[in-house]
């Protein structure tokens, strides 16, 4: 059911291409993935989300859980009836939000305890209650409980967090009884190689059908992530997808799938397109700006989205001035467009025999210049 096949390498980096088989439909990598937290990309309908070529994408389990809880979401027929979705849906465990909700919980060796944001109740998640959730929620693809450290972090408290990520894979496996969802494991260690190597060793050892390398995109430098990157892929089985949490640049990208990483998520594309900016190329636009008034080409002409193709540069700057919601809504598609067009044209490269020539990341002008 969840059958990974690798189709094509590159012969001068790890870059590949493979197909990921899920109950519902195929998944070619690598890919971007757009998030939808709450059961929706902000701002944009399934239909419109069709239109970007995306294949896979995402939902939140604690989120989901408080609003508008998984008992509801199940007798609608999980997160595909539910969203009127019908490709392959990933759902994050709610790991990330141990991090980014750090203010308001608390961790021990049994889970975590949250102040709902909402009315202030506890709300307590454990790895035993994520996998509960996310089999309600119907996902193709689950994720195993984690804890996510910040950056910077010592050492002890890295280290802690891995044992505890560790623990708590093991009983998400437990926990796990769907056989027609996926349960990937996660690589935590920080900044830290001896703990990335233990943590990539040890997830390794659970012969599950999909890794993550989490803890990334947490506010560590660039070039900490790249470090990550090309100690981690190696060690992990060429047998099934890797997958990259929370990266959505197309450099990172680049770098990333040079080292046999085949799957990406991030929220980046959509909360630009929400502030009024626009990915084109390698560079963020910021449509307020005055240069935009009377401009009237498209916003990239490579791009099929509906904002490039229907719409002048003038009328998106006219709507983002003018706080008008289809402004944020059209750059949010053409964002999500472009970077699954870029997951298309690194495909391409791979097949081709030439993605070393056009993005590897020592070829440091060639994503800026190439088209896709």
């Amino acid at each position: 059911m969840f059958d990974f096949k690798i189709q094509a390498k590159c012969s001068n980096t790890s870059a590949r291409i493979a197909s990921f088989s899920t109950p519902h439909g195929n998944l070619q990598t690598p890919q971007f993935m757009p998030v939808g937290t709450l059961g929706t990309v902000k701002g944009i309908t399934s239909t419109q989300l069709n239109a970007t070529n995306a294949q896979m994408i995402l939902a939140n389990t604690f989120h989901l859980h408080i609003q508008p809880g998984e008992n509801i979401v199940r007798e609608l027929g999980g997160l595909h009836g539910f969203m009127n979705w019908d490709k392959p849906i990933l759902t994050d465990s709610g790991g990330y939000q141990v991090f980014s909700l750090a203010k308001i919980n608390t961790i021990d060796d049994q889970g975590v305890s949250f102040k709902n944001p909402r009315d202030g109740r506890n709300i307590q998640l454990t790895p035993e209650k994520a996998i509960a959730i996310q089999m309600d929620l119907g996902a193709d693809v689950i994720m195993a409980f984690d804890q996510c450290p910040p950056y910077p972090a010592h050492y002890s408290d890295v280290e802690e967090a891995c044992r505890r990520t560790h623990n708590w894979l093991e009983r998400s496996i437990s926990a796990h009884i769907k056989p027609d969802q996926a349960l990937f494991g996660i690589v935590q260690g920080g900044c830290f190689p001896d703990l990335r190597e233990q943590s990539a060793r040890t997830v390794a050892s659970f012969k599950l059908p999909g890794i993550a390398i989490g803890g990334v995109s947490v506010g560590e430098p660039r070039n900490e992530i790249h470090k990550i990157v090309r100690q981690v892929a190696p060690l992990l089985p060429e047998t099934v997808p890797r997958y990259l949490m929370g990266i959505g640049t197309i450099r990172e990208m680049a770098i990333a799938v040079a080292n046999g990483i085949d799957l990406f998520d991030c929220v980046l594309p959509t909360r630009l397109g929400r502030h009024g900016t626009a990915l084109v190329r390698d560079e963020r636009w910021n449509l307020k700006n005055a240069c935009f008034r009377n401009d009237y080409q498209p916003l990239d002409i490579t791009c099929n989205c509906e904002a490039c193709t229907n719409h002048s540069r003038a009328y998106l700057h006219h709507l983002i001035r003018s706080g008008e919601l289809l402004g944020l809504t059209l750059l949010s598609l053409h964002n999500l467009s472009h970077l699954i067009r870029f997951s298309r044209a690194m495909t391409s490269a791979i097949q081709d025999g030439c993605f070393s020539e056009d993005f590897a990341p020592w070829q440091k002008d060639s994503i800026a210049r190439h088209t896709w």
